[in-house]
């Protein structure tokens, strides 16, 4: 069985291609939560929904977001009525809120996903990565402390970034169990300040993960990140802007990094902060890039 570490973009384009070489029963993904709030009314848990929708091939590949082929009756029309909404949720995918809201007036999130899980007939399990409500605030040079969605919708990624918080929330209690049972642990190439610094931050969590072979992908080609702000997070946070900032952040319990060929001149550096440095194709633009790359992160 593997366990994969994710967000919502870079590495449900990564479980596209493991998902095609891997038995799905064996998946476990565990998923960043500190993102999650309400919006008009209903709970949105981005991240989950993105690998929901990525086991079950629906996913808006154009968007990382949201339903492909979806629509957007209600979010028009809620901007006709003058209720104007911060995010633009398709009918469908809106419709996979609205159910979860009402899951979660019965049940904990880890069996609400569970549940919706099982309705899509996704083999794999999906762990959200704790229970509890948390929050994540960007704090900027031009507007002081906002939302997270206010950053990255609102103001466009754009302000200079001071600082990144979020919440300490305790993890749900799968996730530790699913490190336990795990041959392997993957981390993808999502943000790994939002996405992956949050879960790995998680009581037990760096515990379990240092008795494990964990392999990352690392999402970053010479100072930019493949996509999003992860720099300008890196950067705030006090780790540089590259896959050395990475290897540095994961370096404790860490034992593969892969990175993509252009970092060749990189891997000397990264050879004296991680044991196996991997070098390959990294951006996945089609299927091929993306089993390729997968076959890379399972491989011993």
């Amino acid at each position: 069985m593997i366990t994969i570490l994710s967000g919502g973009t870079g590495t449900p384009k990564l479980i596209q291609g493991i998902k095609k070489i891997y038995d799905e029963e064996e998946i476990n993904v565990i998923v960043n939560t500190v993102e999650n709030d309400y919006f008009s009314g209903v709970y949105v848990a981005a991240d989950i929904d993105t690998v929901l929708y990525t086991f079950t091939d629906m996913i808006n590949e154009d968007t990382w977001y949201g339903i492909k082929n979806d629509t957007f009756i209600t979010h028009e029309r809620l901007a006709e009525i003058g209720q104007a909404e911060l995010l633009r949720i398709g009918d469908k995918d809106r419709a996979t809120k609205i159910q979860k809201t009402l899951l979660l007036e019965e049940y904990p999130l880890s069996e609400a996903v569970d549940i919706q899980r099982k309705k899509l007939g996704i083999k794999s399990k999906i762990i959200p990565m704790s229970n509890e409500n948390s929050e994540i605030k960007i704090e900027t040079e031009e507007h002081g402390e906002v939302e997270f969605h206010d950053f990255l919708i609102k103001y466009q990624g754009k302000p200079k970034v001071k600082s990144v918080n979020y919440s300490k929330v305790n993890p749900n209690p799968e996730v530790i169990e699913s490190i336990k049972k795990s041959d392997k642990i993957i981390i993808g190439p999502s943000n790994p300040i939002t996405s992956i610094m949050p879960i790995i931050s998680l009581k037990g969590v760096k515990d379990e993960l240092i008795k494990k072979e964990v392999v990352a992908v690392s999402p970053f080609i010479g100072e930019e990140p493949v996509s999003g702000p992860a720099g300008k997070f890196m950067s705030a946070s006090g780790h540089l802007s590259s896959s050395i900032g990475v290897a540095k952040i994961y370096e404790s319990f860490l034992n593969t990094l892969i990175i993509d060929n252009k970092d060749l001149d990189m891997k000397e550096t990264l050879e004296k902060i991680i044991p196996n440095i991997k070098i390959t194709n990294t951006i996945m633009k089609n299927i091929e890039d993306k089993i390729n790359l997968a076959k890379l992160t399972i491989e011993n």
